[in-house]
């Protein structure tokens, strides 16, 4: 994975950096690289990583396979290093959607009162034409700033849905993208600061991977006022996605604004700061760690080079069961023509 989960390349000066199944001259993505690759590469179903600013969706996105996220507190962080405790939450990463909801029922917490949080539902994705009148929100302007190709590939995607189902795509506007982009930036800076405080006092910076000793230098710039004021923001952001809810039945963009990019071979015993490409790969996944709104990634095809292209769901709260049964319609309506990854392992294949 990226050191300390900073990072979104998965280049990890320390113990070597995960590279992409479908080019394994391509980053997988992060920071939970290591469990997008070997999902993708056919060596185990399912692989869980935390999710604090799209760690898990984006490397799953770059490599092809499902990414899930569910609502903030629907899955115990028990066992989770408290790294950024109100945007990082645990997530699945899985072949296909069927295996993600076999390990998202494996896992949900249901330990707490039922009061806390609404019943737990699990779709039945064998009965998806029974599923009518689902209002997919789209923001052009936001949808469309990504590579021609995932733009290309996303759009086809919607058409398809629109016209196997009879999905209905509308046209929305999500204000102030930018302002809710540095909000959770200093959310998550100041609490990773705050969570690693007693082990950095500690730690060498001579032993932390350049990247990351950046990153945490910017992290430790922020000011308690600046996280205050995030927070206001990240209220003010909740009341519009509810507005936005009151007539869609999920937001769909692309998961990341590029596709999966050359790992640089200076880069690997250094670590690399790409702010164009680490915007590009954020761009989409912060509403589902800043607002907590469960969220949805699956492959809908490849670009021009063979590298895959995801597409992501963003739910209202508890609305788990929905998201999976879209995108498992989103799944059957693209898998056939997806090509397998040039590193896969067919582990139940019969010599």
């Amino acid at each position: 994975m990226h050191e300390l989960g900073a990072g979104t390349s998965g280049i990890n000066p320390h113990h070597g950096s995960a590279r992409n199944p479908y080019n394994v001259g391509k980053v997988a993505g992060g920071s939970s690289s290591g469990s997008a690759a070997v999902v993708c590469a056919g060596l185990c179903p399912v692989a869980l990583g935390v999710d604090g600013g799209g760690s898990v969706r984006m490397p799953a996105a770059l490599c092809g396979v499902v990414g899930f996220k569910p609502t903030a507190g629907r899955l115990s962080n028990a066992g989770v290093l408290p790294l950024n405790w109100t945007v990082g939450m645990a997530g699945i990463l899985a072949g296909t959607v069927e295996d993600a909801v076999v390990a998202y029922s494996a896992i949900v917490d249901q330990s707490q009162p039922s009061y806390l949080r609404p019943e737990l539902n699990l779709p039945m994705l064998t009965s998806t034409p029974s599923i009518s009148n689902v209002r997919l929100a789209k923001y052009g302007k936001w949808f469309n700033d990504s590579s021609e190709d995932i733009r290309t590939c996303c759009d086809k995607a919607l058409q398809t849905l629109r016209a196997q189902y009879g999905w209905e795509t509308l046209d929305v506007t999500v204000p102030e993208i930018e302002e809710m982009r540095l909000a959770h930036y200093v959310t998550i800076g100041s609490e990773c600061t705050a969570s690693l405080a007693k082990y950095l006092d500690k730690l060498k910076r001579s032993e932390i991977g350049w990247d990351v000793r950046v990153a945490l230098g910017v992290y430790g710039s922020f000011s308690s006022r600046a996280y205050l004021n995030s927070q206001r923001l990240r209220n003010r952001q909740m009341f519009f996605h509810k507005e936005i809810f009151k007539t869609a039945d999920v937001i769909v963009s692309p998961m990341t604004g590029v596709t999966a990019y050359t790992l640089q071979d200076d880069a690997l015993s250094s670590g690399e700061l790409d702010y164009i490409n680490g915007a590009a790969l954020i761009r989409y996944s912060i509403a589902g760690n800043f607002l907590g709104l469960p969220a949805i990634t699956v492959m809908v095809g490849q670009d021009k080079g063979g590298l895959p292209i995801g597409l992501q769901f963003i739910g209202r709260p508890w609305s788990e069961a929905t998201l999976l049964h879209i995108a498992f319609a989103m799944q059957e309506a693209c898998s056939k023509n997806h090509r397998k990854p040039v590193v896969f392992y067919d582990l139940l294949k019969k010599d």
